[in-house]
């Protein structure tokens, strides 16, 4: 019987999956809230943002520390700790990043950030919502590891997507840019943005890495 006295011993599994989906559907938050962000320029306005985007980096954290905590505690997890460990803090590496990037444009507070900062940040969108499908086929890949391998494919070609933007943006910068302070402000935000990018494409690493393992 399924609710025989034997099964009151048999140590229960938290939903180890459902937790990275949360921790994925924060990362997606963050990355949306980024891109609204850069449409606007005032210093206050860029305060606002950068809150808000603290506050859902907060919420990361404490998702990713159950994560850590659960996988202590737990006798049997569905992928190997060292696994789930590495999924959990590549996402919160990611929300990380977003939070950094917010950060250094609320201090920097630069003159309106152009088209090439908002392709970065929509790409970061992008990458955020692709790695929330492919945390949703963590249940599924072991059979059907297809969309999952293809997910891991788009991570990678919306980072090569990034390095483009950036390195065209950087030379650009370089030749045209006369105020150095201006420079520097902008040149530090554009870094984080595509360092960003490299972050969430390491996620997909993560991922492909489980493919190979697992399925």
């Amino acid at each position: 019987m399924k609710n025989s006295f034997f099964n009151r011993f048999v140590p229960k599994q938290p939903s180890f999956f459902i937790l990275l989906k949360q921790l994925s559907d924060i990362l997606t938050e963050a990355a949306s809230i980024l891109a609204e962000s850069v449409e606007h320029s005032t210093s206050e306005e860029r305060n606002i943002y950068y809150k808000r985007i603290k506050e859902v980096e907060r919420r990361g954290d404490t998702v990713t520390h159950q994560i850590l905590d659960e996988l202590e505690t737990t006798f049997i997890t569905p992928l190997d700790r060292e696994d789930i460990n590495l999924l959990a803090s590549g996402m919160d590496d990611v929300i990380d990043a977003i939070n950094s990037s917010a950060k250094r444009i609320n201090i920097y507070n630069p003159r309106p950030l152009g088209e090439s900062a908002k392709e970065l940040c929509h790409c970061i969108e992008r990458e955020a919502a692709c790695i929330g499908r492919a945390v949703g086929e963590l249940d599924v890949f072991r059979k059907t590891p297809a969309a999952l391998r293809g997910y891991c494919n788009e991570l990678h070609d919306l980072e090569n997507q990034a390095d483009d933007v950036y390195e065209f943006f950087i030379k650009k910068l370089f030749e045209e840019e006369k105020d150095c302070i201006e420079l520097i402000r902008i040149k530090e935000i554009m870094q984080e943005l595509e360092r960003t990018t490299d972050a969430a494409e390491h996620v997909g690493k993560i991922l492909k890495n489980l493919i190979v393992k697992y399925a």
